[in-house]
């Protein structure tokens, strides 16, 4: 009381509890300014077709992977060329594995006599991979092999910036 007759006021009891419940407030806002919602991951596109042949006497060694978005990368001697492959291509080479019956071939196809000058094709697709060497193709599987080998050449030649490259239906 003594207090009370010196100012002429009352005491103040508490008023500091009004400033901490402000402060507060601010310092639990802060956590949440600036936050973004994490953007979702993008999902890589996938692989549609890998193929690599290699051999004979020139020493190929040539690989196309196909990307289920039309990316394809060609690589060899002549070094990486990437292409793209527009929605038609991609869907005949769909049906070009279709009409070979993929799924339902061996997974290997040795020529008999095992020559060194053999070319040897593997292919991969929708997780199945078939090898074959040059002289033990089964017939079906020809035309695959034929718009694979069209696209690994094609794209030695054009060396611009993503053309399209035709797909011949079997």
């Amino acid at each position: 009381m003594q207090k009370q007759a010196r100012s002429g006021k009352a005491p103040r009891t508490g008023y500091w509890i009004i400033p901490c419940c402000l402060l507060i407030l601010i310092l639990a806002g802060a956590g949440c300014l600036g936050t973004k919602n994490p953007e979702p991951a993008q999902i890589p596109p996938a692989i549609l077709v890998d193929y690599h042949r290699t051999g004979s006497i020139a020493g190929i060694d040539d690989r196309l992977v196909v990307f289920d978005n039309g990316v394809a990368v060609v690589s060899g001697r002549s070094g990486k060329t990437e292409i793209l492959l527009n929605q038609t291509d991609l869907a005949l080479i769909s049906v070009l594995f279709n009409q070979s019956q993929f799924s339902q071939l061996q997974g290997q196809y040795s020529a008999p006599g095992g020559r060194a000058d053999l070319m040897t094709y593997t292919i991969s697709y929708h997780g199945k991979t078939v090898t074959a060497e040059e002289s033990a193709v089964p017939p079906s599987l020809l035309p695959v092999i034929a718009d694979l080998n069209h696209i690994v050449s094609a794209a030695g030649v054009q060396r611009t910036s993503y053309p399209t490259l035709p797909v011949t239906p079997a």
